[in-house]
């Protein structure tokens, strides 16, 4: 990156297990989310807080711009995919679903989105992950089509 090139860019990432199944188990879960987060650390850029529920993961990261969005989250999805593989923590080959959903926040938000990150397995007791998701699109004035969603099962 350019000396001079100064930045402030906070995003919220969500992408889901493959067919939305609940396999991110609550016994290695916080394994996962500290390898997401080194894979971020790794590639120059800042993790803030990863968390989520057996179907889902929040990260909120600092992104630079010297890193293209989609490449970020390419390489968490791949790294964390082998990651749990090579583990054997499922019996079953587990994947991440295609897609993912990315939204900024300014500075003056950072400690509610850390929070609302952090207490993720308490909102999904009031919350479907559906609803949550349609909300933050809608909040963000996200033009979307229900079909082009993840695969919800309800």
């Amino acid at each position: 990156m350019a000396s001079g090139t100064y930045s402030q860019i906070y995003i919220q990432l969500i992408f889901v297990v493959k067919n939305r199944e609940n396999l991110l188990n609550k016994e290695w879960r916080e394994e996962v989310f500290k390898y997401m987060s080194g894979i971020v650390t790794a590639k120059g850029q800042k993790s803030i807080i990863i968390n989520g529920v057996e179907d889902h993961v929040h990260l909120f990261i600092g992104l630079k711009p010297s890193m293209k969005l989609s490449d970020l989250v390419r390489d968490i999805k791949n790294n964390t995919t082998n990651f749990i593989n090579e583990k054997k923590f499922l019996k079953t080959k587990f994947s991440w679903q295609l897609g993912f959903a990315a939204f900024s926040y300014s500075q003056s938000h950072i400690d509610n989105v850390y929070q609302y990150i952090l207490k993720q397995e308490e909102h999904h007791k009031k919350k479907s992950f559906k609803s949550e998701y349609i909300q933050l699109l809608e909040k963000f004035n996200i033009d979307f089509k229900e079909e082009y969603l993840f695969d919800f099962l309800e």
